[in-house]
C-alpha cells in the first residue's frame, strides 16, 4: 500500500514581479552588448570580464523567468512533472560556457600583468558609466521587492553585483588615466574574475546534483529517519531516498513497516497524513511517497536499500 502527496507550486515570481525581471533582463543584455563593444574599442580586459560577469547575470535573469513560464505549464502522461528540470538544463548548459569564460579571464589577467598592453581609458570610463547606470536603473526597479522571494533577492543581489564590477572597471580607468599604469586594467580584470568563477562553478555543481538525483543539501536523511521513527506504530524504515526535480521541488520516497493492526483498523490513513505532515512541517518536503509493510514483507522483496 502506497501513499503520495503533493500541492501545486507556485510561479517562482509573480506576473509584476515577472514583469519587472524582464525590464531589468533587458538592461542587463544591453549593458552586456554595449561592454563588449567597448572592450573591443578600448582594448579593456576588465570591460569584458565585467560583460561575462554581467551574462552571469543576465542567464540567471533568464532562468529565473523561465522557471516561472515553465511552472505554468501542466504536466502530461509522458512529462509528468511538466518543464520544471529545463530550469537546471538551462542552468547547466550555462555554467560550463561561464567557467570557459571566466577561466580565459583569470589566465588573460595573469598574462597581462606580465606584459600590459595600451589601454585606452576614457572609451573605459564612458562605457564603464553606461554599465554602472544600467545596473542602477536595475537596483531601483528591484529593490522595493527583494525580499518578496527567493528568485527576486537573487536577482537583486546579482545586479549589485554587476553594479560593483562596473564600479571596479571605473576605477581601473582611472587609475591609467591619472597615472599610466596600464596593469590596473588587468588587476580588475582579475577581480572581476574572481566573483565569476566561484559563483559558476557552485551553480555548475548544484545543478550536476540535481542531475545525478543527490539527495537535497538541505536535507539531512538520518533526520528525516529519526523523525519518521518516532511516529507511533511505525517500526522500521527502509528504501528511503530523497532527490529534486528542480531545484526548488524536493521529493521522497520511502517504505514504513508498521503494526499490522494498522491493515486491519482503516489506520492507515491516518498514519499517512502524520507522516506527510511530519515532512512538510520538519523537512519542507511536500512531495512524498509511502509504501506501507507489514513486518515480515521485506522477506518477499528481491532488492532493499538502506
Amino acid at each position: 500500500m502506497s501513499g503520495g502527496h503533493g500541492h501545486p507550486h507556485a510561479p517562482s515570481a509573480g506576473e509584476g514581479h515577472s514583469r519587472r525581471l524582464a525590464v531589468v533582463l533587458g538592461i542587463t543584455s544591453v549593458v552586456l552588448v554595449v561592454e563588449v563593444v567597448g572592450a573591443a574599442i578600448s582594448g579593456s580586459l576588465a570591460l569584458f570580464a565585467d560583460a561575462g560577469h554581467m551574462l552571469t547575470d543576465a542567464a540567471g535573469l533568464s532562468l529565473a523567468l523561465a522557471a516561472a513560464h515553465l511552472a505554468r505549464r501542466p504536466a502530461t502522461p509522458q512529462r509528468t512533472w511538466g518543464y520544471r528540470r529545463a530550469e537546471v538544463l538551462a542552468a547547466a548548459a550555462q555554467a560550463a560556457v561561464l567557467l570557459a569564460v571566466g577561466g580565459f579571464v583569470l589566465v588573460e589577467g595573469f598574462r597581462r600583468l606580465l606584459d600590459p598592453p595600451e589601454v585606452a581609458s576614457t572609451a573605459m570610463v564612458v562605457f564603464g558609466v553606461v554599465g554602472l547606470a544600467g545596473n542602477a536603473v536595475g537596483i531601483a526597479m528591484l529593490a522595493s521587492t527583494r525580499g518578496s522571494n527567493l528568485n527576486m533577492r537573487a536577482a537583486f543581489l546579482e545586479v549589485v553585483n554587476d553594479a560593483l564590477g562596473s564600479v571596479a572597471v571605473l576605477v581601473a580607468a582611472l587609475v591609467i588615466a591619472l597615472t599610466g599604469w596600464d596593469r590596473a586594467d588587468a588587476v580588475a580584470s582579475l577581480l572581476i574574475g574572481v566573483l565569476i568563477v566561484p559563483r559558476t562553478w557552485r551553480l555548475l555543481r548544484e545543478t550536476v546534483d540535481v542531475l545525478m538525483e543527490s539527495t537535497p543539501r538541505n536535507l539531512d536523511l538520518d533526520e528525516v529517519r529519526k523523525h519518521l521513527l518516532e511516529v507511533p506504530h511505525v517500526h522500521e524504515l527502509h528504501d528511503l531516498h530523497a532527490s529534486q526535480v528542480a531545484t526548488d521541488l524536493p521529493v521522497l520516497t520511502v517504505h514504513v513497516v508498521v503494526d499490522d493492526s494498522c491493515f486491519l483498523d482503516a489506520h492507515l490513513p491516518e498514519l499517512l497524513d502524520e507522516l506527510q505532515a511530519c515532512l512538510a512541517g520538519h523537512f519542507d518536503v511536500e512531495h512524498s511517497t509511502f509504501q506501507f509493510e507489514r513486518a515480515g514483507h521485506t522477506d518477499h522483496e528481491h532488492s532493499r536499500h538502506a
